[in-house]
């Protein structure tokens, strides 16, 4: 399985600007991440890549997504002390965590709402960027709204 032309080309130009190249594993690594957007670990993303290409390494795909979060294509996650997970969601967001059943959901923040998180810090500091994290109960009828394609697009321009 490969990436979308417009995907894999993007992919591959990502990859060049930070002075690394595309190989089928990291394709194939980040268009796993693409399909579900659940930020999994590096074990769970193992598991799912392993079922499209069995001859990948958990250790290739550590080093894969060293590679992705290095030429900024996706975020690590850490929640106090679970393990590292990774979100391909780009844009400004902050992460609700149903304490209930473990479910990680994007909400989105706008730029508007960013702004005012700017404007709550003391004078002469400056946000380079914000982790945001709810944690709480969600109704199982919100566990299933799908994520906006704002919240899912991939490769940034």
């Amino acid at each position: 399985m490969s990436i979308a032309p417009s995907n894999n080309d993007a992919l591959a130009q990502h990859l060049a600007h930070s002075g690394l190249r595309a190989t089928p594993q990291r394709e194939i690594v980040y268009q796993v991440l693409l399909e579900r957007r659940d930020h999994p670990t590096a074990d769970e993303l193992f598991a799912r890549v392993k079922a499209k290409m069995p001859t990948i390494s958990l250790a290739t795909v550590y080093n894969c997504l060293e590679a992705l979060v290095q030429c900024d294509l996706v975020k690590q996650v850490n929640f106090e002390r679970e393990p590292t997970r990774y979100c391909s969601n780009l844009t400004e967001h902050a992460h609700f965590i149903d304490t209930a059943t473990g479910q990680i959901i994007d909400i989105e923040m706008t730029p508007a709402y960013v702004a005012r998180l700017r404007e709550a810090l003391p004078p002469g500091f400056t946000m380079e960027d914000v982790e945001l994290n709810f944690r709480g109960a969600a109704a199982p009828s919100a566990l299933k709204i799908p994520a906006t394609a704002a919240q899912t697009g991939p490769i940034p321009a």
